[in-house]
């Protein structure tokens, strides 16, 4: 479930943290559909985003955002029975512009039926020599609740921060630069507590049992961004990122974008982006016994897989001539599929021998579309 609400934040939402320095937000609305729909579950709902400029040096910014979600994973089906819920997620926050810097600050609060979380986010962003160099960085600051919707006395807590610092710098007249790098730290209850992993037991068969994390984690990740204008008027942006934690996961991905105007208020959007992770330290398909060791982990996106992204995107923009009230407005529609392949997870709905069954692998699909109005 959290990847997959990561996935749709990660395709959804544009932070405070890469607003461009010296420049505060357009006064804008959005109003967002998205949908997810891939390996048995589907999450859709509205986003809606305000942002007003209250004076030449500050602007303040709303979102309320919905995910209605109805899920058979496999995840699921292996230790419980299909379910549906809502999460609704409102957020505030200002931006301040003083000389060439941006100082943003906003909250944050999710909830469900069985979580709760909220966080605050500041971020700062600096001009330098003559406007080529940015430095930017945030701190984000939050706390969850975790509930079992079958046990009333269940209740745990947890706590997280995320540190993150970036510079960028125009290299050329038609390309731009960025190095980033993000340390987040999580403390308390990390788990799902749903889940279970499997164990072997007598006569080639096997059981479950909860499963068991460190109370603690510790994630780093660093962000190469390249952009460049190409003589045809099209951008052309590529991503390089390494990732690894305190639990021995290590990963990395890269992505390519291309945005090409068509002529007129048409623009063309398409990207490709790839991942490879290796799988946590005590992570395993099937353990050999009981109690096998300290900590215990069977979630699918604690092992070794691989995924690809392609991604196409249309957007056109209205003139602003029949317009009374609004600058301008504009639609776009973007589709991403998702490919998985897991390397050490494997699909126990398959009857065969434990750790036998065949590794799992499922695809997804995103859809989002976005009308914006400009005031």
């Amino acid at each position: 479930m959290q990847l997959m609400r990561t996935l749709l934040v990660g395709v959804l939402i544009c932070s405070s943290a890469l607003l461009q320095a010296s420049v505060l937000p357009e006064d804008r609305l959005d109003v967002l559909y998205h949908q997810y729909e891939g390996g048995g579950m589907k999450i859709n709902g509205p986003s809606v985003l305000v942002r007003k400029s209250v004076a030449d040096k500050v602007a303040v910014h709303a979102n309320y955002y919905v995910d209605e979600v109805s899920a058979a994973s496999i995840d699921v089906l292996v230790s419980a029975s299909p379910y549906s819920e809502e999460r609704t997620e409102k957020s505030v926050g200002v931006d301040y512009l003083h000389g060439k810097a941006i100082y943003s600050l906003s909250y944050a609060n999710s909830e469900e039926n069985d979580f709760e979380a909220n966080s605050v986010h500041f971020d700062m962003s600096q001009d330098f020599f003559g406007d080529l160099t940015t430095l930017s960085f945030g701190y984000s600051k939050g706390w969850d609740e975790v509930f079992r919707s079958d046990d009333n006395t269940f209740a745990e807590e947890a706590d997280r921060q995320h540190f993150r610092i970036n510079i960028s710098q125009i290299l050329t007249r038609n390309l731009r630069a960025s190095l980033g790098h993000e340390l987040i730290t999580d403390e308390g209850y990390l788990n799902n507590p749903y889940r279970s992993v499997r164990y072997l037991t007598g006569g080639g068969n096997y059981s479950f049992e909860p499963e068991r994390y460190p109370e603690t984690r510790t994630s780093e990740a660093t962000s190469l961004r390249l952009s460049y204008y190409l003589p045809w008027r099209a951008g052309l942006h590529g991503e390089y990122r390494l990732y690894n934690d305190s639990w021995g996961i290590d990963a990395n991905s890269w992505q390519l974008k291309l945005i090409q105007p068509l002529g007129g208020k048409w623009t063309l959007e398409g990207r490709y982006r790839a991942y490879q992770q290796g799988q946590a330290d005590f992570y395993a398909d099937l353990f050999p016994f009981q109690n096998a060791q300290n900590f215990l982990a069977r979630d699918k996106e604690l092992s070794e897989f691989s995924s690809t992204v392609v991604g196409v995107g249309i957007g056109f923009e209205f003139s602003k001539s029949n317009w009374d009230t609004f600058d301008r407005a504009g639609l776009n529609l973007w589709v991403d599929r998702f490919s998985f392949d897991y390397e050490n997870f494997r699909d126990i709905r398959v009857a065969s021998t434990p750790g036998t069954e065949p590794l799992y692998s499922f695809d997804a699909t995103v859809t989002r579309l976005l009308f914006t109005l400009w005031y």
